[in-house]
């Protein structure tokens, strides 16, 4: 792949959550060329070694492994592999999370009309499945914290290490029918914070990148007909995105490198940054 710059990893093991989607495989591929170890870490296995399998294709060193982010278990299972096969974590990727239609609502806004219950195929905010909610909770913030906790302790017994938590443009200012994921992405961003404090003091750096709107395997139907128009909603996205484009996968390297860079981020910390073609930045007038 072609990056934006190098920066030197040799040396250094990178685990990323998540790699086997599409922006995370993206993360891994990136490290990789800069000469790391990536572990692939995804709850499909044939997922995480089809990863890693075109980056030892293109003269990496990388290796798949299964692992659910929301059992221990399976993550101290994860990094007893890792350590076995190339040695502690130096840079943990948190990139594994999600939607679930359970935590979603049908329209932007309630209307009078939708108390009646008269239709059923309405979901309002009183119809939202509490499970599904704090699956949708679960999957990103537990998903971010048990893997801190399993993968980074090594980092804090040897003072040094570097940790990218993936929140989201929903953690600034929530989109509408989704309350579950903005809400979980807000909590990543909240505890990127608390974690950089907490840890500041074992030599630990933690930061986070915040997304915009990138077309994954996951929104896709939400943001694009099958003939590659935007649908309404992908409309409305691209024109509150200055830029007018929805993001691709690399433009998250430059701000990703630059953050696992020890000597280029040595004095960063508790930062969220926003790569999101200005969206952030624009109040829609």
């Amino acid at each position: 792949m072609e990056l934006p710059f190098k920066t030197d990893l040799g040396g250094k093991v990178a685990a990323v959550t998540g790699g086997g989607g599409v922006l995370c495989s993206c993360m891994a591929k990136a490290l990789a060329e800069c000469g790391a170890k990536v572990a692939v870490l995804d709850l499909r296995l044939e997922a995480a070694d089809k990863v890693a399998d075109e980056i030892a294709n293109h003269g990496g060193t990388a290796k798949g492994f299964e692992c659910n982010v929301l059992d221990r278990a399976s993550l101290e299972a994860a990094n007893e592999g890792i350590v076995a096969a190339f040695g502690d974590i130096d840079i943990l990727i948190n990139g594994a999370g999600g939607n679930h239609p359970k935590g979603t609502t049908t329209k932007e806004y309630l209307f009078p009309e939708d108390l009646t219950g008269k239709t059923p195929d309405i979901k309002t905010f009183f119809d939202l499945d509490p499970e599904g909610v704090q699956f949708v909770f679960n999957l990103n913030f537990v998903g971010t914290l048990l893997p801190t906790q399993v993968f980074t302790r090594a980092m804090a017994e040897r003072g040094s290490g570097t940790v990218v938590n993936i929140s989201s443009m929903n953690a600034f200012t929530p989109l509408t029918k989704i309350p579950a994921y903005s809400a979980a992405k807000a909590a990543v961003s909240n505890f990127t914070q608390w974690l950089a404090v907490h840890m500041s003091k074992v030599g630990i750096r933690v930061n986070a990148i915040a997304p915009g709107f990138f077309v994954t395997d996951q929104n896709r139907a939400l943001m694009m007909n099958p003939d590659g128009t935007p649908t309404a909603r992908g409309g409305k996205v691209l024109s509150n995105t200055p830029m007018g484009r929805f993001g691709e996968p690399g433009d998250l390297i430059g701000a990703l490198l630059w953050l696992v860079n020890d000597k280029g981020a040595a004095f960063v910390t508790g930062t969220v940054i926003p790569v999101d073609g200005g969206f952030s930045s624009y109040s829609g007038v």
